[in-house]
């Protein structure tokens, strides 16, 4: 687990709270896209799926948006498959 996203997260290991500072957004990032295999192809609704499944605030978009904008996942141009980048 990246050093300080423990503080977003509850016991479960989910992320709470989407943070402010810009570093505190990229260690939330570099956590869950531990979530994502690094072989596979994934639907929106995979993805969704298991952003769901590791927050507790109910914004899987601006969670897939990030990690797409921020380099952790690449989606083609049709917007259908995401695979793992970093």
């Amino acid at each position: 687990m990246s050093q300080g996203v423990e503080r977003f997260l509850n016991s479960e290991g989910q992320l709470e709270a989407w943070p402010s500072k810009h570093a505190d957004k990229q260690l939330t990032l570099e956590y869950l896209v531990t979530k994502f295999s690094k072989s596979q192809t994934y639907t929106e609704q995979e993805v969704n799926d298991i952003l769901k499944a590791w927050h507790t605030f109910s914004d899987w978009p601006l969670l897939r948006r990030s990690l797409v904008d921020s380099g952790f996942l690449s989606r083609d141009r049709s917007g259908y498959a995401y695979q793992r980048v970093k």
